[in-house]
């Protein structure tokens, strides 16, 4: 009788990790439909100009992440994600190992076709590589339990919701900021000054307005004033007269 002939998947192992390529795209569109792009753009930049003065915080996504040295197969990429004290470097892929640490907080923008997957598979994956904070937020509303949810790990590293603030918000202790909802999307809140962050458009939009809201007062305050002078030297040309 011929012996039984079994398949076995031989797992990639590399014996020069030095000659690993480790793809730096995954193929797969940043995002989904314009309105997802415009909230992972915002809410990146929002960090990014929060986070701009400490030099160690690393801001970045749609990057891919590698938690195993020599398997390129295994990666996984969020939308946003926000490393402490490895520096502000130009990287082209995340190898943790290499980094010395996962990302401290990742952020997925659910859609129809990955909602299920993000509270699903990337959850587990997330907790396992040791992200301390998980963010998902469902830009359709209709998709996700709730338009916003919050994971933080536990001390036995499984991701517990964070509860809801009385505004709906959510905190995050990673990063010392509320996530809230807005009508138009997600609003990023820093309790501590009392305002809302801003991309650096909106930051200078908003500087701009107050300049020109000066230039008006400056002007009204002008205007009074030389309606004043001409008051009282009508005023001054009428004694004259008497």
């Amino acid at each position: 009788m011929a012996p039984h002939k079994t398949s076995h998947r031989i797992q990639y192992a590399p014996t020069d990790e030095s000659m690993t390529y480790y793809p730096e795209s995954d193929g797969k569109p940043i995002a989904e439909t314009d309105l997802h792009r415009i909230l992972i753009f915002n809410t990146f930049q929002r960090i990014e100009a929060h986070f701009a003065g400490i030099p160690d915080t690393y801001v970045s996504g749609n990057l891919l992440i590698y938690d195993v040295p020599g398997n390129p197969r295994r990666s996984i990429s969020p939308d946003v994600l926000i490393s402490f004290g490895i520096g502000k470097k130009m990287r082209r892929t995340y190898k943790i190992w290499e980094e010395g640490k996962p990302p401290d907080f990742v952020m997925e923008f659910s859609s129809k076709s990955t909602y299920k997957n993000d509270l699903g598979r990337k959850k587990i994956r997330y907790a396992s590589i040791g992200v301390r904070e998980y963010f998902l937020y469902d830009a359709d509303r209709c998709y996700l339990p709730d338009p916003l949810i919050g994971f933080r790990q536990n001390a036995e590293g499984r991701y517990v919701e964070i509860p809801h603030l009385a505004d709906g918000g959510i905190p995050s202790d990673v990063l010392g900021i509320e996530f809230r909802l807005q009508d138009d999307g997600i609003g990023l809140y820093n309790p501590i000054s009392a305002q809302w962050l801003q991309t650096p458009a909106e930051k200078a939009a908003a500087v701009a307005q107050q300049e020109a809201h000066a230039r008006q007062q400056a002007e009204y305050a002008r205007q009074q004033a030389e309606a004043e002078v001409a008051r009282l030297q009508a005023e001054l040309d009428r004694l004259k007269g008497c």
